[in-house]
């Protein structure tokens, strides 16, 4: 039987949850780091110095009326180098394990505020079909975008659930805050309960 979880759930399982402002800062920094990280850092430009061509001077330097131009390969022309162009670098960003829980704290806190956070006492598809998980995760919560977290799912219930749009599994210790916020509703096993009281203690 599905039930809405309370803050005072919650505590009963040592999910350690942070209520008020404290913690946006934590998020913004997290979600931040989340995002660089999956940069590629692959953008480069060519100087002067790599561009295929001559070195030769263009024209004597001094009679001809023109501007004077010692390779074709000058930033100031077209097909020339690049000055301060993009060069391959890491965009990668650290944060602390303290700022890493506060933020599941603060996301977890407001999730369960706003009602959107749903505890099942398990959930397992035993025909491994598609149109039967749509039906489970309906009946549960009928939202557009729903996370399912668990401790473990077994195979039948990954099959039937990975094609399903909107729909995510994820177990309790890869969960992250940046697949809490997309989610309109969350739906915690409570098998998951020990690894989140772990993850936010």
């Amino acid at each position: 039987m599905s039930k809405t979880l309370s803050i005072k759930d919650a505590q009963a399982a040592n999910i350690q949850v942070v209520e008020g402002p404290k913690g946006d800062q934590a998020v913004h920094d997290l979600v931040t780091a989340y995002r660089a990280n999956r940069r590629s850092g692959t953008a480069c430009t060519k100087t002067r110095g790599e561009v295929k061509g001559s070195n030769k001077k263009l024209w004597k330097q001094k009679g001809t009326g023109r501007a004077r131009a010692g390779t074709n390969k000058n930033p100031v022309w077209r097909g020339g180098g690049i000055v301060f162009g993009p060069r391959p670098r890491s965009y990668a960003k650290t944060v602390s394990k303290g700022t890493r829980k506060l933020a599941l704290r603060k996301v977890l806190g407001d999730l369960i505020s706003a009602e959107r956070v749903i505890s099942v006492p398990s959930f397992c598809i035993e025909d491994g079909k598609t149109k039967s998980f749509s039906a489970a995760v309906k009946a549960i919560a009928d939202v557009r975008n729903v996370l399912v977290v668990a401790e473990k799912f077994d195979d039948k219930t990954y099959l039937a659930g990975r094609n399903v749009q909107n729909v995510l599994l994820i177990t309790a210790a890869e969960m992250n805050i940046e697949q809490l916020l997309l989610a309109d509703t969350v739906i915690i096993v409570e098998d998951a309960y020990e690894t989140l009281a772990s993850r936010t203690a």
